[in-house]
């Protein structure tokens, strides 16, 4: 069952175009946190031989699905070899919105770390030229895996983008990666407005952060699915709509900014 379920998956991910790789890798212990689960995950790959960069990609509160897809192929065709883990599946979940603390972002900094020793050791990739980008529960693990405690630019991470995260003031200021937030204004998930508190707190390395607030935007608004309203588990709703000024603008930064450290 296990096989025909990681069958269908895959010719999900297909697209139509080039097939995903499924791949397995052990999570490794990060600071204070244990290693997880042995982690499944899909790996794309640009065509040559390479040697190229590689960018980690945590999905969101839903788990892989087609936007993680469509961003995996949009940063292939920019020329990075990609893994997209699964933070859930292994952990028994399919989706943890709405708790998100049942399989955190502190959690699945273990999973990235376990990416990044994994891209390492994967032909065709340059092993100090490593990525990481995240959306909302995935943004919130990105952010985490940025800060210093986690020791993760020693594993080669050089660049960390977080999409419409959730920025906890208790989250550790002392980050040592550069880190690019991107968030709208509006948005009623993540708020933006505890992004701001966490940077007039105040980062160890100010230089390192760079946060871009989109007036208009709500949340998931680089995702080109129909306005919605979702309701999590707690009963509260929350609006997700396509941005078409700040969902170009987010890419063609987040293009720029991994070129500026990866390239």
């Amino acid at each position: 069952m296990l096989r025909l379920l990681a069958i269908v998956a895959l010719v999900l991910l297909s697209g139509g175009g080039a097939a995903a790789q499924s791949v397995r890798f052990p999570g490794v212990a990060v600071g204070t946190v244990l290693a997880g689960p042995e982690i499944t995950g899909w790996l794309y790959k640009p065509p040559g031989s390479g040697p190229f960069p590689a960018i980690v990609l945590a999905h969101s509160c839903s788990g892989v699905n087609p936007h993680t897809d469509t961003w995996a192929k949009r940063l292939t065709s920019w020329g990075y070899v990609v893994v997209a883990p699964d933070s859930f599946g292994p952990r028994g979940e399919k989706s943890v919105c709405g708790r998100g603390n049942v399989v955190s972002g502190n959690m699945r900094v273990v999973d990235i770390a376990g990416a990044l020793k994994f891209l390492a050791t994967e032909p065709g990739v340059r092993a100090d030229r490593l990525g990481l980008i995240g959306h909302s529960h995935g943004g919130w693990t990105a952010v985490r895996a940025a800060q210093q405690s986690y020791g993760l630019a020693t594993m080669g991470l050089r660049a960390v983008v977080a999409y419409y995260p959730s920025c906890s003031a208790l989250l550790d200021r002392a980050v040592d990666v550069p880190l690019l937030i991107l968030i709208g204004d509006k948005d009623d998930w993540t708020p933006a407005d505890r992004c701001r508190q966490l940077q007039a707190a105040g980062f160890a390395r100010p230089d390192l952060v760079e946060a871009i607030y989109y007036p208009n935007a709500y949340h998931a608004f680089d995702s080109k699915s129909p306005d919605r309203t979702v309701m999590d588990a707690a009963g509260r709703t929350h609006r997700l709509a396509y941005d078409p000024s700040a969902a170009p603008d987010a890419e063609a930064r987040t293009k720029a900014f991994f070129a500026k450290y990866l390239r």
